[in-house]
């Protein structure tokens, strides 16, 4: 069983021989936010408390733990854990030694919880042969016979108090008299915020309105204002109301919740919108926003918008039609090993921080793992983490290795720490020691979600003064679908920028790269590859497919290049459907071509088919079904004019040595197979 860190029964539950180890625990897990430990998954940290649960229904002893993935704000803030069937307490457990039964049958658990609710339970008394689901529901029922529990469902919400301890956001239109709060007459709105010196809390930890000159509210015979304590005390009370304003102000969402109507009737100084202006619009034709957005925004605004229905207010239950989540970009981060261990027997001795390399780390492991239970105390030269350490006299309990995430401009490309720069990099790291390997810490990798928290964000503007915002632009565009997660690497966006760079020389000719482009009538060939491209990136923009735009537009330059293709009824166009996706060479382009207007205003080049026509076809020559050679011939031809023509052709005559074939296959417009 694992609870909360801040459960209300661990200070009870924990013994005495793990106090010390608890208390430290949970004021290391203090430290982060419900958010962080909720979107973590990849720290995995706890702590034993020395106390046992009783299985409900076993009787036998449950070891508790505490752990932070764990919340005491969801739920009861307790988990009886099934590591076999749940990938996070497996994880949990795993990373502890703590024992995994298999409750599933014909299931392998050696690597992974199966958290499929149609297995079959297995080993589990009088729910063994049941699928997972219907087990569930009969162990509640279960417990509900025997009073010691009952089933409920929960709902969580997110960030769902109205109310932030800060200076900006919108002020809350409520005064208190003798502590109790009262609302200001909607005459008299809306409230302004006030002029501080400084946005931050009071000495007495007060909301940054606190330090507020004037924040009481003073209304008489019918006329409100803000105005300052002395103001207000020294106003005769028998003809006035008010008292302080609230120092809370709203949370961003208290906005963003229903801009979107606002966009409406932006202008009107009566209603959030008219009810004209809202019959027009209705609602919004897409929506775009991360999947992070959802759950922060998006989901509260859709609650926002039925609740103004219910009222009447809007004329639409939801404000868009359609809603598309952009993928996050990943990113690549860095890792060091921090070694866990126990320093029982030296309690005098204070602890060293050691960072351990990546493959050092898992030598240890694999040493360890070989090493069997009734010699888990180990002497730290027995895992050869001895010498600069100077811990080679004390005996050491093994604990684990937890990943600490580094900041990746520390790291080299063959992932070699500056370890000068990450020990100044924070102040507890200062005298860390560090076990390298052939003279050099190894961190190690792993892509997950681009943050500053995980300190892997590439900065962008470092990308734009390198290679370009349009370099930029298309790479990130180039990485994959837009609603999938897409991995980055710098190291890719050199092939994109040099495809800007292709593109730019089509409009260029020679060494020198002077602009010169002909007004001669274009080839076949060259409107063929136009028009294909305005057909593709046409359908792409309308399907929000932009990474295979890009793949068209690069298609189309080598082709063009190919075709040494300068011609201004190709080029003109070309830069039009490029424009969205690299608006600044685009921009460049457009001017240098003559034209006075932004190419923004330009019509989309119009998609003809008629150059996609193909009039000839390259037929494959095979003999008894193997491939020798083509032949071009008009796709006019009839099935006996092209057997015709390809038996006069030289190459046939060659292959054939005045041999008389059996008979000749056509199949028009795909192949011919001469056989025998």
């Amino acid at each position: 069983m694992t609870l909360a860190p801040e459960h209300e029964l661990v200070s009870e539950i924990t013994t005495d021989e793990y106090k010390v180890a608890v208390e430290n625990y949970i004021e290391k897990t203090s430290k982060r936010s419900e958010r962080d430990r909720m979107a973590d998954v990849k720290t995995i940290s706890g702590q034993f408390t020395g106390a046992y649960a009783v299985h409900p229904f076993s009787g036998k002893e449950i070891p508790i733990w505490i752990g932070d993935y764990v919340l005491a704000s969801y739920g009861t803030g307790a988990v009886m854990a099934v590591p076999c069937g749940d990938q996070r307490d497996y994880d949990f457990a795993k990373h502890f030694g703590i024992e995994i039964p298999n409750i599933f049958q014909d299931i392998d658990i050696s690597e992974q919880a199966c958290e499929d609710k149609t297995a079959v339970i297995a080993n589990s008394d009088f729910i063994s042969g049941m699928p997972a689901k219907k087990a569930i529901k009969r162990i509640i029922y279960e417990l509900e016979q025997k009073e010691i529990g009952k089933g409920k469902i929960n709902y969580r919400l997110r960030d769902a108090i109205f109310s932030r301890q800060r200076y900006w956001g919108e002020p809350f239109p409520v005064y208190y008299n003798d502590g109790i709060p009262q609302m200001i007459d909607v005459a008299h709105l809306p409230i302004k915020l006030p002029e501080v010196e400084k946005y931050l809390p009071t000495e007495d930890g007060k909301p940054p309105l606190g330090n507020a000159k004037k924040w009481y509210w003073l209304e008489e015979n019918g006329v409100g204002k803000i105005v300052s304590k002395e103001e207000f005390e020294n106003t005769s009370p028998s003809g006035r109301r008010g008292g302080a304003l609230e120092l809370n102000t709203m949370p961003g969402w208290a906005g963003s919740a229903w801009y979107f109507n606002r966009y409406m009737d932006a202008d009107n100084s009566n209603d959030f919108a008219s009810k004209e202006a809202l019959e027009y619009w209705k609602d919004v034709d897409l929506y775009l926003g991360g999947s992070e957005h959802a759950t922060g925004h998006l989901l509260y605004s859709r609650f926002w918008q039925k609740f103004l229905f219910d009222k009447g207010l809007v004329p639409v239950d939801e404000y868009a039609k359609k809603l598309i989540n952009q993928g996050m970009i990943l990113g690549t981060s860095a890792f060091v090993y921090r070694w866990d261990y126990s320093n029982n027997d030296y309690e005098d001795m204070p602890k060293k921080t050691i960072f351990v390399s990546k493959n050092r780390m898992e030598e240890i492991l694999k040493e360890r793992s070989s090493i069997t239970e009734a010699n888990k105390k180990l002497k730290v030269d027995q895992l050869d983490l001895v010498g600069s350490l100077e811990l080679s006299d004390e005996t050491a309990e093994y604990s684990h290795f937890t990943p600490i995430h580094a900041d990746v401009s520390f790291v080299n490309a063959s992932n070699e720490l500056d370890i000068e720069a990450f020990k100044n990099w924070r102040p507890e790291y200062k005298n860390a020691q560090f076990v390298l390997e052939d003279g050099k810490y190894v961190v190690g990798r792993e892509v997950e979600k681009m943050s500053k928290s995980k300190y892997n964000v590439v900065n962008p503007d470092n990308i734009c003064a390198d290679y370009g915002a349009d370099t930029l632009r298309l790479y990130e565009m180039f990485l994959g679908p837009l609603e999938q997660a897409k991995p980055w690497n710098t190291a890719g966006i050199t092939g994109v920028h040099g495809f800007l760079k292709k593109m730019w020389k089509l409009y260029h000719s020679g060494e020198d790269g002077v602009f010169f482009v002909s007004d001669d009538e274009p080839t076949k060939d060259e409107l063929k590859t136009l028009h294909k491209t305005i057909k593709k990136v046409d359908e792409d923009i309308t399907n929000f497919s932009f990474n295979t735009s890009v793949s068209s537009f690069m298609i189309a330059v080598n082709e063009l290049t190919s075709q040494k293709c300068n011609k201004r009824a190709i080029l003109e166009p070309l830069a039009i459907i490029v424009s969205p996706y690299a608006p600044h060479i685009a921009e460049e382009l457009w001017n240098k071509l003559g034209n006075k207007d932004s190419i923004s205003t330009a019509d989309f080049p119009i998609f003809e088919e008629k150059y996609l026509i193909e009039s000839t076809k390259n037929y494959p020559i095979s003999f008894n079904g193997k491939f020798r050679f083509t032949i071009e011939l008009s796709l006019d031809l009839s099935k006996e004019e092209v057997e015709k023509e390809v038996m006069a052709n030289q190459k046939t005559q060659e292959q054939l040595a005045g041999r008389t074939p059996k008979k000749v296959i056509v199949v028009p417009g795909k192949i011919v197979n001469i056989v025998g």
